[in-house]
């Protein structure tokens, strides 16, 4: 009964958990937000080695704005441990249920597609995994070291889940296994925590990125948050403060797009000029590097960024 149950939730709707939620008007998108429909041959190639190895994209999944640009540049963030989420944060357009087990020849084929796009620095990304007494550590390590295998002279930057309430040392496994930059995105400040991210914690998140920095001191932490949820700049300012106290180096700020009317309702739009004041504050704070801006996204530009990350860490410590 309970596998005819589960197998009946799967075939519900996109986001059966928010049916809850009443449905909110969807704001127009002001001009700074309007981007060009994907359409290019390097987007079609991308899109093709992504399908033929079975893999998952973030881009598409989560609906982000600049996947015109980024596959037609052969950039795609990949997305392991299949696409359905054990969370349901209201922001969120991933697929939310009970997951299947996971893939064991995954983290082979991500290799073979980074090799094969010739991608210098690649992402990987994935769902949240609390049904896995590990959260995905073990998978998510063995993804880097085949990356590693097969493209050796690809930089890897992994944005993990939080992997609450699960062994610390499940998180050393990830650290461990050598990724050149480890992202977590606290995503919102604390107190929108229980509307927006209620499956999660802010302090957990925070010190996630703090370990990491205890564990490997020369390993770049990255961390992000979205804008238009309801924040004050105040608040956002003293998310910045908490990132550079856990000594996160990089941290991106972008506006939240609500994917449906069953998804968080959007606040308002942030202005270019508000997110490039948040810039010159970011940098004043101490971060190595800052992505501010109404399209900025985890992955978005991120080869650019980590070579931008590694020139400011040499000029500051000589190294």
């Amino acid at each position: 009964m309970a596998t005819v149950i589960d197998t009946t939730a799967a075939r519900a709707a996109r986001h059966p958990e928010k049916q809850a939620r009443p449905d909110s008007p969807i704001l127009p998108k002001p001009p700074w937000l309007r981007v060009k429909a994907p359409g290019s041959a390097g987007y079609a190639e991308t899109r093709k080695i992504v399908k033929s190895h079975g893999l998952v994209t973030v881009c598409e999944e989560a609906a982000c704005p600049n996947i015109g640009e980024c596959w037609t540049q052969s950039h795609a963030t990949m997305m392991i441990m299949g696409e359905t989420c054990t969370r349901a944060c209201a922001f969120c357009n991933v697929t939310t249920g009970l997951p299947g087990p996971l893939d064991s020849g995954e983290p082979g084929r991500v290799g073979e597609a980074v090799a094969l796009m010739g991608l210098k620095h690649v992402v990987i990304t994935s769902v949240d995994r609390d049904d896995l007494a590990d959260g995905g550590a073990a998978h998510f390590a063995a993804t880097v070291l085949a990356i590693r295998a097969a493209a050796p002279g690809a930089t890897i930057e992994i944005l993990t889940p939080d992997f609450l309430r699960k062994p610390v040392a499940a998180q050393q496994v990830v650290i461990d296994s050598g990724p050149d930059v480890f992202n977590h995105n606290l995503e919102t400040v604390p107190r929108l925590y229980l509307s927006i991210r209620p499956g999660a914690r802010y302090y957990h998140s925070l010190r996630l990125l703090e370990r990491v920095k205890e564990r490997n001191p020369q390993m770049f932490t990255k961390s992000g948050v979205m804008l238009g949820l309801g924040e004050s700049k105040e608040e956002v300012m003293q998310v910045m403060d908490d990132m550079r106290s856990a000594g996160v180096d990089f941290i991106t700020i972008g506006q939240y797009l609500q994917p449906s009317r069953k998804h968080a309702p959007i606040d308002r739009f942030w202005s270019p000029e508000e997110f490039t004041a948040l810039e010159t504050i970011a940098r004043a704070k101490g971060f190595l590097m800052v992505s501010s801006s109404p399209l900025t996204r985890s992955s978005h530009h991120a080869g650019e960024d980590f070579a931008r990350l590694r020139e400011a860490r040499r000029a500051l410590t000589g190294a």
